[in-house]
């Protein structure tokens, strides 16, 4: 009775066991077949294509193909393409000075960089790229389209250029080396303006260094800083971690998440403020994309600052950069980030506290009105500085304002600010800092 016992467990184990084992072998025959389907269109292509091509280019190609198709960011670098990323990096590359991605199988422009080639001839964040020196866009892999925007300094390149709202037109672009001054600032008035283009290496010692000269520059009387991170494409991971630390003391930055939940990651800020807890307006635009939106949405949900702007971008994914044999490497996406607040803006993007679109500022010049000190018998204002009482003077009898450029002792006015989400932006903190004095009084 116990053997007959015994061998009924063995059995019944067996049956549980069997079918794992079957799944697996069917899993690796599956595989194999897929392999063998690949070996024979690999030897077909390379016997009777209508042009010689060589293993190499076949092999290359597959794996461009394989990692395209998972997501926009994913892809192969060969060894020149590693080469430049890594240059990249750094802070100086040779190039147009554009970040893109692929879309509907054009090259679409994420941002212009500052101050290069792109910036200066006008390219706009959304731009789709259709044709580069006449050629369609359309069958290029990413890697291949930045390659032939590449090339010699002071070689020209035509870009085709497709833009909401206007007919395609080209736009000639001169190549030349693309140096990116990732942090730079200005003072205006009494308010501290930082902008970051790109996390690159040199972003973090870059911001450090602007601030101090900033609070060196405006001492007492600095009452906020303005971080525009528009049209900043993103980069470094531990840079955008770095710039959220240097304006938070504590809590958690963001976090990483991939497919095995034991590789998850999360990164949180040190003691240490370098705006020493004042107030802070944040400016972004659907070309603050990656690691702009890691800043803005960690000051975001810690409300350390105010997000100003427009939606941003929603690139919340992680790459990483796996080298491969043959000095080449693959960029694959890893994981999805998370703000502190547990939202993942992938797709979505940072949506600002307050939406401000960028808009065009005109002086509008309206009829003159009348005030209380032009009717006749008015009042003065009872502290000895009144006007003199002046009779009414019809508004049709009010001559015009001097026209612009005149020089006959008339004081002119200031010159408008063009950058609209700036001036709000100002606006705001110079408002803060004078309802905390009336508070503080």
């Amino acid at each position: 009775m116990k053997r007959r016992f015994l061998f009924v467990a063995i059995l019944a184990a067996s049956t549980i066991f069997i079918p794992q084992v079957i799944t697996a072998q069917e899993n690796r025959s599956e595989t194999y077949r897929q392999l063998k389907l690949f070996g024979d269109v690999f030897e077909r292509v390379r016997a009777d294509y209508v042009e010689e091509v060589t293993d190499q280019e076949l092999i290359e190609s597959a794996i461009q193909g394989m990692l395209t198709a998972l997501d926009p960011h994913s892809s192969y670098l060969n060894a020149d393409s590693f080469r430049d990323m890594r240059v990249q990096t750094k802070g100086e590359f040779g190039g147009l000075g554009i970040e893109v991605t692929m879309e509907n199988g054009f090259v679409k422009v994420v941002s212009p960089i500052d101050d290069t080639p792109a910036f200066r001839a006008g390219i706009e964040a959304g731009d789709l790229i259709t044709h580069l020196d006449a050629e369609p866009v359309l069958g290029l892999t990413l890697n291949e389209a930045v390659e032939k925007m590449r090339g010699p300094v002071k070689t020209d390149i035509v870009l085709t250029i497709r833009r909401e709202g206007r007919e395609p037109f080209d736009v000639t672009l001169t190549r030349d080396v693309v140096k990116i001054a990732s942090a730079r600032s200005r003072t205006e008035d009494n308010v501290a303006y930082l902008r970051v283009t790109t996390f690159n290496e040199q972003t973090m010692s870059g911001l450090e260094a602007e601030i101090a000269a900033r609070k060196a520059e405006i001492g007492d009387k600095l009452v906020g800083y303005v971080l525009d991170l528009r049209n900043n494409p993103g980069g470094l991971l531990d840079q955008a971690i770095a710039v959220s630390d240097a304006f938070l003391d504590q809590g958690e930055i963001v976090s990483t998440r991939g497919r095995n939940p034991d590789d998850a990651q999360r990164y949180n800020a040190r003691p240490g403020d370098l705006a020493d807890g004042l107030p802070i307006v944040v400016l972004i635009n659907g070309g603050s994309a990656s690691a702009s939106e890691i800043v803005a949405g960690a000051l975001q949900d810690h409300r350390r600052a105010v997000v100003m702007g427009t939606d941003s971008f929603g690139k919340g994914s992680v790459q990483t950069i796996i080298p491969l044999s043959g000095n080449g490497a693959m960029r694959l996406t890893t994981a999805r980030y998370y703000t502190p607040s547990g939202r993942s803006i992938q797709a979505t993007g940072i949506e600002p506290d307050i939406k401000v679109e960028q808009a065009r500022l005109e002086a509008v010049k309206g009829s003159p009105q009348r005030k209380e000190s032009d009717l006749r018998g008015a009042l003065d204002n009872g502290g000895g500085n009144g006007a003199p009482q002046q009779p009414a003077i019809p508004p049709e009898a009010v001559p015009d304002a001097v026209p612009e450029g005149t020089t006959d002792g008339a004081k002119t006015e200031p010159t408008v600010p063009q950058d609209f989400q700036l001036a709000r932006a100002l606006d705001l903190l110079r408002g803060l800092a004078f309802f905390n004095a009336r508070a503080i009084n």
